[in-house]
């Protein structure tokens, strides 16, 4: 799917300011939509929304399909009268430029508590109404997603395949004992993903009327502590006990002796297409009921992967298989038509993602501050994009780039400068013009780099565990000036997006 020349800014939700420790679905989030409509942006692009595990990364999920009910607003709920002010009395005092996901979690979790209290108190029939839908809606995911997380808190939150066997292997008498007995952990689960879509679906639609598109995540991999896991352990290299048989990763590079180990399942292939890759079909679309477009993460994963024996302590031993390729992306064109996606193609360059993204005219993606390593034929440089590409200037898993231009050896700062014809008094602003006069039919950013952020800012090291996922934006940030700076930057290069008022 080719799209038209735009523009538009990377930032999570997690990021906005707010009064409740991280950033959510409520009055911040619309001012930050108004801000970006009003800055001639065509496109806010988030990470995934699915409720956050291991690391509090938004890439390593308890479901496939659930909604992260961290970013449930608060200032929403008591708009509805589902919370009083008494029930947000004893809010902790949070640091407003750093999530602090201990302390925050927990306050989330009293505050859906406490509004389940009023729910099921309340004669809204309009409001029971939209519950029931919910629940009918979700038949496919939800039931189970809820059992899970019940189970899972009933067990001290550790990993399903450390419950007792008869939980593990889903043993049929003892699930229905477990809903007989604790209906109500249960319900409160389904009550906090209907909070979560039903303020998503409002703020989705309230951004599409402002003319803005949301450019939505999903990760090629599911997170091993999943419901997905748990509910369908054949459709992934597992154990009978539950554990991986095969693990993802890469083997050793440049970057790293012993490679990177992700301990992500792999998927059995086989599986998925003799039922005509209906989970995947299942996944896209439910992804395209809370985004308009997707940005599938690591594509390079559906031609080829890398399978390390499970239990390995590193990834220095394994082999390369094939993917699904083409098969699985004519299934999905099949059922949906086009295919709103952008392929994250970053890496080593293979031929076969080359032909994937030709054949289902997929623009991949290009990150200028990688641009610098090589020589003129390197194609982050801006000279070699195509048309149908998406142009960054740095993503999620990499330094800002004030962070990046500080830290970079001499001689790749002076190549930059040249290039850029700058002074580098405003680097970061010089490589967002750089990539917004680029003939990429899509130029972004994130919000630190219209910031002019350094690596304080940056969001996420890969590899590592802790200080990730946690950079909040000011309360302060959305003055005018800096609104017409993007908005004049969108004129300049024709990528305006005329919203509507």
């Amino acid at each position: 799917m080719t799209f038209k020349r735009s523009s538009g800014i990377l930032l999570h939700p997690t990021s906005l300011p707010g009064p409740d420790g991280i950033g959510d679905l409520g009055p911040e989030a619309y001012r930050w939509v108004d801000f970006v409509a009003d800055s001639g942006c065509t496109y806010w692009q988030i990470l995934p929304l699915n409720p956050t595990g291991y690391g509090d990364s938004p890439y390593q999920c308890f479901s496939a399909f659930a909604g992260n009910p961290y970013l449930v607003s608060a200032a929403l709920l008591l708009n509805e009268g589902l919370l009083s002010l008494q029930d947000l009395e004893d809010r902790p005092i949070f640091n407003p430029e750093k999530v602090d996901y201990g302390p925050v979690i927990e306050w989330k979790k009293k505050i859906v508590k406490r509004s389940y209290e009023h729910f099921i108190k309340s004669t809204n029939k309009h409001l029971l109404d939209e519950y029931k839908d919910f629940q009918d809606n979700h038949v496919s995911w939800l039931p189970e997603y809820a059992l899970f997380t019940a189970l899972k808190d009933e067990h001290g939150g550790c990993s399903w395949v450390d419950w007792p066997e008869d939980y593990r292997s889903r043993k049929p008498d003892v699930i229905e004992r477990f809903k007989s007995t604790h209906p109500r952990k249960i319900d409160e689960v389904i009550y906090e993903q209907f909070l979560f879509f039903r303020q998503w679906k409002a703020l989705k639609q309230y951004a599409n009327e402002r003319g803005l598109l949301i450019i939505g995540d999903i990760p090629i991999f599911i997170a091993h502590d999943s419901a997905d896991a748990w509910v369908s352990p054949y459709m992934f290299t597992l154990n009978p006990d539950g554990s991986p048989s095969s693990i993802a990763g890469v083997p050793p590079d440049g970057f790293s002796e012993t490679g990177q180990l992700w301990g992500n399942p792999h998927y059995r292939w086989e599986v998925h297409k003799s039922s005509g890759y209906e989970w995947w079909i299942n996944r896209i679309t439910s992804c395209l009921e809370t985004v308009d477009i997707i940005r599938l993460d690591h594509f390079i994963g559906f031609c080829r992967y890398f399978e390390i024996p499970g239990g390995s302590p590193t990834a220095q031993i394994g082999e390369w298989k094939q993917g699904p390729g083409e098969d699985l992306f004519q299934a999905i064109k099949n059922r949906l038509g086009k295919l709103p996606i952008i392929a994250e193609d970053l890496g080593v360059v293979v031929p076969a993602v080359t032909d994937l993204l030709n054949k289902f005219e997929l623009p991949g993606m290009r990150i200028f501050t990688f641009a610098f390593y090589g020589d003129d034929a390197n194609s982050f440089l801006p000279h070699n994009y195509t048309r149908n590409t998406v142009a960054y200037t740095g993503v999620h898993d990499n330094d800002t780039v004030i962070g990046w231009f500080t830290s970079s050896p001499e001689s790749i700062q002076a190549y930059c400068l040249d290039y850029l014809g700058t002074d580098g008094k405003d680097i970061s602003w010089d490589m967002i013009r750089g990539i917004w006069r680029s003939v990429a039919n899509m130029a972004i950013a994130p919000m630190q780099d219209f910031l002019r952020l350094g690596t304080e800012a940056r969001m996420n090291y890969p590899g590592t565990q802790a200080n990730n996922w946690n950079w909040r934006m000011r309360l302060d940030y959305p003055d005018n000036d800096l609104l017409k700076n993007i908005r004049r930057l969108n004129q300049l290069y024709s990528r305006i997006n005329h919203t509507p008022e």
